[in-house]
């Protein structure tokens, strides 16, 4: 099962959907679910442009945006949503400004990611453990799932885990020096032109627990001494910038 989530830094939730592996749906699979949950079928699981459409809708119906108060969506990127004219189309109508997270950058910079996701997978997890305790020699059916996912939902979905993953990010409230260079390390196309340390099997190797100084000139030999490394970091060049997919030249 897929869930596409959303939150703000106030602690409010949107509904998830739901997305379950399979052609047609069952009402039955929605029981136990998160009140205002919806739902989508689809064989492969993943997230499809139209799936995200149908939950751009619930999106809108929740939050209410008008022209003077209007809402800024942070995006992850995914194709579904930034490929996706109905989307885009819609937002513009709406009042809706989609920002679209870089590439490779969503662990540091998607509150999702940073606070509420590891914390719902964990309470999930242990939600299936503790039916499968009291229910020795059965399996998970699919028609569990919906009430053991929501039991573990109204667990993370707190107010104070949605204001430290947009806290952390550093999006609300904004903090633009929350991260530094060494956050988003060179790719490893870039790697061999940083400067690293090499150990060879002749040289020596030290401890904090067991020092033996040099007792012989012939101990160490230049060779076997490698380039200070660098210590100047550039950010990761793959990383690129957050994008507003709502403008008419992304359009």
């Amino acid at each position: 099962m897929a869930v596409v989530n959303s939150m703000s830094p106030t602690g409010h939730f949107i509904p998830p959907l739901l997305v379950f592996p399979r052609k047609n749906m069952k009402q039955e699979l929605m029981n136990g679910t998160p009140l205002g949950s919806i739902h989508a079928c689809h064989p492969s699981w993943w997230i499809q442009s139209e799936i995200f459409s149908q939950w751009f809708l619930h999106f809108i119906k929740h939050t209410k945006p008008t022209k003077e108060d209007p809402v800024i969506l942070v995006s992850d990127g995914h194709y579904s949503q930034n490929r996706n004219l109905e989307v885009i189309t819609l937002a513009r109508e709406n009042h809706v400004d989609i920002i679209c997270l870089p590439p490779h950058s969503s662990h540091k910079r998607q509150p999702l990611d940073k606070a509420f996701m590891g914390l719902l997978k964990t309470f999930y997890c242990q939600k299936i453990e503790k039916w499968l305790r009291l229910h020795p020699g059965r399996v998970v059916a699919v028609y569990q799932i919906g009430e053991l996912f929501g039991n573990a939902y109204k667990r993370a979905a707190t107010g104070e885990i949605a204001a430290n993953g947009f806290r952390a990010t550093g999006l609300f409230s904004c903090d633009k020096n929350i991260f530094r260079p060494y956050d988003f390390p060179l790719s490893s196309e870039d790697k061999d032109a940083a400067p690293a340390l090499v150990k060879t099997s002749e040289q020596p190797s030290f401890s904090s627990v067991n020092f033996s100084p040099f007792t012989s000139v012939e101990a160490l030999r230049s060779p076997d001494i490698s380039p200070v490394p660098s210590l100047n970091l550039k950010p990761n060049p793959r990383v690129g910038t957050a994008k507003k997919i709502t403008n008419s030249p992304y359009k």
